[in-house]
């Protein structure tokens, strides 16, 4: 493998919040690529709901993206390969726009609010202030190597 995959059985993934080409979710879904190919990714899932609404936004396929990824490029390889073969051509205000959306996003419906309150319930059951996805996520990092809530 011409890269250096993440292992993700030792340190999370990049937070939700890093932005990588000015999108949220991006570095996290590459991280947690690279660690599935090199079968590194532990519990973290690579192509999950979260990754699919970032790569449906950007107009990539988690499968395309996973290929150009096993070719080991580099993060900013991996920007280029977005530029080039995205199906949409998203201005720099609009990608701003569309992470801090998903930045400030918050469960929905019942079902993922059922979801959501487990995951926070399992993470941190003595906090009150998380309430968004990306804190969550967060804080779930956090705590599951190590961290105390």
């Amino acid at each position: 493998m011409a890269f250096s995959a993440p292992n993700l059985t030792q340190r999370p993934p990049r937070s939700p919040r890093v932005r990588l080409g000015g999108y949220a979710v991006l570095a996290r879904a590459i991280d947690k690529g690279r660690a599935t190919i090199a079968k590194q990714n532990g519990e973290y899932h690579f192509d999950c709901p979260l990754d699919k609404m970032c790569f449906g936004f950007i107009g990539i396929t988690g499968a395309a993206l996973k290929k150009e990824l096993a070719k080991g490029k580099s993060d900013s390889e991996i920007l280029a390969w977005i530029e080039k073969t995205a199906k949409h051509d998203r201005c720099p205000v609009t990608i701003q726009m569309w992470s801090k959306f998903m930045e400030e996003r918050v469960p929905s419906s019942v079902d993922t609010r059922g979801y959501y309150n487990e995951m926070v319930k399992a993470c941190a059951p003595k906090r009150e202030d998380i309430g968004t996805w990306f804190e969550m996520l967060d804080v779930d990092d956090y705590v599951t190597f190590g961290g105390k809530p």
